[in-house]
């Protein structure tokens, strides 16, 4: 896949938080990276300046909105609004992983709507449309007023099941929520299902209950799909119940490795034998556990990418894609 450089080709334009993968997806689509200069001022305001003329060009902004959270969301609204101002024929904002997504409805009196407010933004900053990754929840697209590719990367973990080479599994949900990713992971496997109850006492805190399907855990490796991995309480915690269950060797698959608080320690401690995550959020500066495998995403974006530019059907990336 080689677009030819030129003043027709795409920009891909790196924020800082995703600097490493929109290198990979520039080269899978045989582009040079972009030159984005930024810094902060000693009031902690942050700078952004394009370096690059995109005077009538289609330019991809790629940025995720992990940790540090808010400074990661103001830099896309700036370099979406840097670009509109710099006469981009459009503009779309690629998130990979899009923060406050589990912010998505009022379940208190006098709460904020962040997923909602956060969409208002990016499309008020200038974004034409939005290309993003496994959204925590599917009708988070409908909070956009601009279209929404969303992309699944289930392929991707597919995929490293069967360069494992796991054999004899079955899948688990790690919670009830989960059940409808973890069953389309199973259907594409061919294996069964099983799905660990749990209850949150409050938040970033879950307890497990039983596991529904204990009878197809016992003796068998275990396959525990979810879309991010954030302080890894749920992905431990049912790992030591399936295992007390008569499970075998236990691997997990996210999407999105938020890896807050003492994730990384709780991963390292506990018996899961492998977790694998992609580049969504970058990993850089971390100590990642040997167990920690990290996947790489630039070619699903990088056909995404492709195919936007040229005004081909997203959708029949998404079926390729689908779990």
């Amino acid at each position: 896949m080689h677009l030819m450089s030129s003043d027709k080709s795409p920009v891909i334009l790196p924020g800082s938080a995703s600097a490493a993968l929109a290198a990979e997806i520039s080269e899978q689509l045989g582009l040079p990276v972009s030159v984005v200069e930024r810094r902060k001022f000693s009031d902690s305001e942050t700078f952004v300046k394009i370096s690059d003329n995109i005077r009538g060009r289609d330019v991809f902004v790629v940025q995720s909105t992990a940790f540090p959270t808010n400074d990661n969301l103001m830099e896309l609204l700036l370099l979406l609004d840097a670009a509109k101002r710099a006469s981009a024929a459009r503009v779309t904002a690629v998130v990979p992983y899009f923060g406050y997504a589990r912010q998505d409805r009022k379940d208190q009196g006098r709460v904020a709507l962040s997923a909602k407010l956060v969409a208002n933004l990016v499309a008020t900053a200038g974004a034409d449309r939005l290309l993003a990754v496994d959204l925590h929840s599917g009708q988070i697209q409908g909070f956009f007023d601009i279209p929404v590719d969303h992309l699944l990367a289930g392929t991707t973990l597919v995929e490293a099941v069967h360069r494992e080479k796991i054999t004899d599994f079955c899948v688990v949900s790690p919670d009830v929520g989960n059940v409808k990713l973890a069953r389309n992971y199973a259907d594409v496997l061919r294996v069964p299902l099983a799905i660990v109850d749990k209850r949150r006492p409050r938040p970033n805190v879950s307890e497990v209950m039983a596991i529904i399907g204990e009878e197809e855990v016992r003796g068998k490796n275990v396959l525990l799909f979810d879309d991010m991995i954030d302080t890894a309480g749920t992905i431990c915690n049912a790992s030591e119940a399936l295992l007390t269950r008569g499970a075998k060797d236990i691997y997990a698959f996210a999407v999105h490795g938020v890896m807050s608080g003492p994730a990384l320690e709780r991963l390292d401690r506990c018996p899961i034998k492998g977790v694998f995550i992609t580049n969504s959020i970058s990993q850089e500066g971390r100590k990642l556990p040997a167990k920690i495998k990290v996947l790489s995403i630039a070619p699903l974006l990088a056909q995404a990418i492709e195919r936007i530019h040229n005004h081909q059907s997203v959708s029949d990336l998404f079926k390729q894609m689908a779990h």
